[in-house]
């Protein structure tokens, strides 16, 4: 187990990571999402030893490793860029940790050669231990840096946005390999990404990191569907964010007029997600229980498994509707077309004037 206790690091006068507490269970798979400036390689940095933090303290199985170098932390460290030794074999780029490391290294060659062979098996890399690193594919590259690493057998497995390289179909691929070989080792994954869809799909439980700080640290399923801030519901990429405000009891955005539940009077921003809104004809009433405005379509994307489409609403902002094709046909329409959006107000999230989710009670009719 690592617990990461009050750490704060600064560059020039400004945060990158400000009083950060933690704790990294054994054998989880733990994903980190943040936007671009939000501290993540920072973070990564002081858990490996690249960098010291001004304040805290970092702890690996009661162990005080703050002040430790990185070679006697027993973290292994697995790069965007692969950092493979281009003039080494794909065997010998594995086996590099094994007989190089400075405590027990491994001197039985054919222990080694046992070693690097169960380990390319496992990263499915089977024959291709003579091959030089130049005529192997991205994707086996990635394998490579991954099973130099895992062979050494870390406490911790630390991750710096390791698909980010890859093709968008090899991603997918990786996605599921990733958490196979994880769960077939044992070893705890601390998995950086800037990718909304990676962090959610791979992570036992996921930071959300923002202006160095973990603003909500949950399972996946519970930042998906219910983000703690306004700032969570828009790096998970799956919300339209409305900004009003509350007139005698009913927020009120372009020509949304949206009765609050119990414990929504402070509204000031809310959240519907893409998949959930309806098309229904203009100047349609919504059903009981049910929210909507009207919006001018704009236009469509074809996804593969999904089509989104683009409207502007009243209030001048653009609203995004997603229809999954395994679930229903794509609808068609032209520039210009007029459309009521409705959903649900049971499936609106309310947020606060500081953007923090508000605890509603839907007890209300439709808007």
């Amino acid at each position: 187990m690592m617990e990461l206790r009050g750490l704060s690091k600064s560059y020039d006068g400004r945060s990158a990571i400000a009083d950060l507490s933690l704790r990294v269970e054994d054998d989880e798979y733990l994903t980190l999402l943040g936007p671009s400036g939000s501290g993540k390689t920072t973070l990564l940095r002081l858990v490996a030893g690249l960098d010291l933090p001004e304040h805290g303290r970092i702890s690996l199985n009661g162990q005080d490793i703050t002040a430790l170098p990185t070679y006697r932390r027993g973290l292994g460290f697995v790069q965007q860029n692969y950092a493979l030794f281009p003039h080494m074999s794909v065997a010998d780029n594995i086996a590099f940790g094994l007989r190089n490391r400075v405590e027990s290294p491994v001197s039985d060659e054919q222990e080694v050669e046992r070693r690097v062979a169960a380990m390319m098996d496992l990263v499915g890399l089977q024959g291709l231990g003579n091959r030089m690193v130049g005529q192997i594919s991205g994707g086996q590259k990635q394998r490579v840096s991954l099973a130099r690493t895992l062979i050494t057998e870390p406490k911790v497995c630390l991750l710096d946005e390791p698909l980010g390289a890859l093709d968008a179909n090899l991603r997918e691929r990786m996605t599921v390999e990733l958490r196979n070989i994880r769960q077939s080792l044992g070893v705890t994954f601390f998995h950086v990404t800037g990718n909304e869809s990676e962090a959610l799909a791979m992570g036992d439980r996921m930071i959300v990191l923002d202006e160095g700080r973990a603003i909500q640290v949950a399972p996946p399923d519970e930042i998906f569907d219910r983000p703690a801030t306004v700032r969570v519901a828009k790096f998970v990429n799956s919300y339209n964010i409305l900004e009003g405000g509350v007139t005698d009891g009913v927020f009120v955005c372009g020509d949304l007029r949206l009765p609050v539940p119990d414990g929504g009077a402070d509204t000031r921003y809310i959240a519907v997600r893409y998949d959930t809104p309806s098309f229904e004809a203009e100047g349609t009433d919504g059903a009981a229980g049910q929210a909507g405005l009207t919006a001018t379509f704009l236009t469509s994307e074809f996804m593969g498994s999904r089509v989104v489409y683009f409207f502007r609403s009243e209030a001048g902002t653009v609203f995004e509707v997603e229809r999954h094709l395994s679930r229903s046909d794509p609808e068609t329409f032209t520039g210009g077309d007029r459309k009521r959006l409705g959903w649900p107000v049971s499936e609106t999230l309310f947020f606060d004037g500081n953007g923090d989710r508000l605890v509603v009670t839907h007890a209300r009719g439709a808007a």
